[in-house]
C-alpha cells in the first residue's frame, strides 16, 4: 500500500495520482464516491496543473477513472459526478454500463457568462447513479426558503402552509443554493473558485450513514473531505497538486481528529502487494484481477 500523505482519525489522503491508488484497491469496498473532476476547459488551478489536452484524450482518461471508481463500490453503493451539462451527458453512458440511473440533480451556478450562439448557462449537473438498488438512501429536507431583504418566504404554498413538515420541504433534484465560493474568506486555494461545502455535503449525507465510506480521487480544495469528518464518516482520497491545502483546511476544521491515526482499516482497502495475482469477486460475481479494469456486459 502506498504511503498516505496525511491522515486523521477518519481519513487518509493520498498525495498521487488517482489512477496509481485506484488499481491498487480491492473491488467492493466504498459506499460512496464523489467526484469533482477536472473539466479540460483550460483552467488555471494556479497549482502547475495543464487542464487541457485533446479531447479524445481526455475521455479515454475520464473512462479509466470512472470505471474504476465503479469496481470499488460496494452493492447498494452510490457515485456521484459533478460536471458540465456537455460533460455529464459523455460521463452517463459510461456509468450506465456498470451502474444504475437515479438522477440529474441540477445545481445553480450564478454568475456565469454567455458563450457565442447558445442560451445563457445557469446550471452545472451532479449525476447520481448507484450500483443496484441504493442501500442507503436518506430523505432530506431543507429550511423553507425565505427573502433575505424582507424575511417573508418566497414560495407560496397555495394555503397548505400550516399542514407542511416542521422540518421543512423535501429536497429534490433542483439546487439554487450550490454557486462556488468566489470569496476569498472561504476559499483553500487563492486564486481559484473552490467547490462549496454544502454540494458534497449534500450527496453524503444522502447516500450514506455514520462510519461509511466515501472516496474522492479529485481532492481540489477538500470540501468532501470536510464533509465526511463534519458528519463523522470515514473518507479516502488522492490530490495530485493541492494536498498541503486540504492538510491545513482539515487541521484547522478538525484539530482533533487530526492528530490521531485512522480509525478504520485502512490497509484492508487495498490488494496484497506480496500477492500480484489476487482475484478479487466483481461485478455480477464475476472475477477481477487485482489492479485492473472490471469490464462487464
Amino acid at each position: 500500500m502506498r504511503t498516505p500523505f496525511f491522515t486523521t482519525s477518519r481519513g487518509a489522503l493520498f498525495a498521487d495520482d488517482c489512477l496509481a491508488v485506484l488499481r491498487t484497491m480491492r473491488s467492493a469496498v466504498i459506499d460512496t464516491v464523489f467526484a469533482d473532476p477536472p473539466f479540460n476547459l483550460g483552467k488555471d488551478y494556479k497549482n502547475g496543473y495543464h487542464d487541457r489536452v485533446a479531447q479524445a484524450e481526455y475521455m479515454t482518461w475520464c473512462r479509466q477513472w470512472i470505471m474504476e471508481c465503479s469496481r470499488v463500490l460496494k452493492p447498494g453503493g452510490s457515485f456521484f459526478i459533478y460536471a458540465t451539462p456537455e460533460l455529464a451527458v459523455q460521463f452517463a453512458p459510461i456509468l450506465g454500463e456498470q451502474l444504475a440511473f437515479r438522477h440529474w440533480i441540477a445545481l445553480t451556478m450564478k454568475g456565469t457568462y454567455p458563450r457565442g450562439r447558445k442560451l445563457y448557462p445557469a446550471h452545472y449537473a451532479l449525476l447520481y447513479y448507484t450500483r443496484g438498488t441504493p442501500r442507503v438512501f436518506n430523505r432530506l429536507r431543507l429550511p423553507i426558503e425565505t427573502c433575505r431583504h424582507c424575511g417573508k418566504e418566497i414560495k407560496d404554498y397555495g394555503g397548505h402552509r400550516n399542514k407542511m413538515n416542521a422540518d421543512g420541504v423535501n429536497l429534490t433534484d433542483f439546487w439554487t443554493d450550490t454557486s462556488p465560493n468566489r470569496h476569498r474568506k472561504f476559499k483553500v486555494r487563492p486564486g481559484v473558485n473552490e467547490l462549496k461545502l454544502v454540494i458534497p455535503e449534500r450527496a453524503i449525507l444522502l447516500s450514506t450513514d455514520p462510519d461509511d465510506l466515501i472516496f474522492d480521487p479529485f481532492g481540489g480544495g477538500g470540501s468532501t473531505y470536510q464533509a465526511a469528518e463534519k458528519h463523522e464518516r470515514f473518507w479516502m482520497g488522492t490530490e495530485l497538486y493541492d494536498s498541503s491545502h486540504i492538510r491545513r483546511r482539515i487541521q484547522e476544521n478538525y484539530t482533533f481528529s487530526a492528530a490521531r491515526d485512522p480509525q478504520f482499516d485502512l490497509q484492508g482497502l487495498f490488494c496484497d502487494e506480496d500477492n500480484s495475482h489476487e482475484v478479487l469477486r466483481g461485478f455480477k460475481g464475476k472475477s477481477v484481477s487485482a489492479g485492473t479494469v472490471a469490464h462487464f456486459p
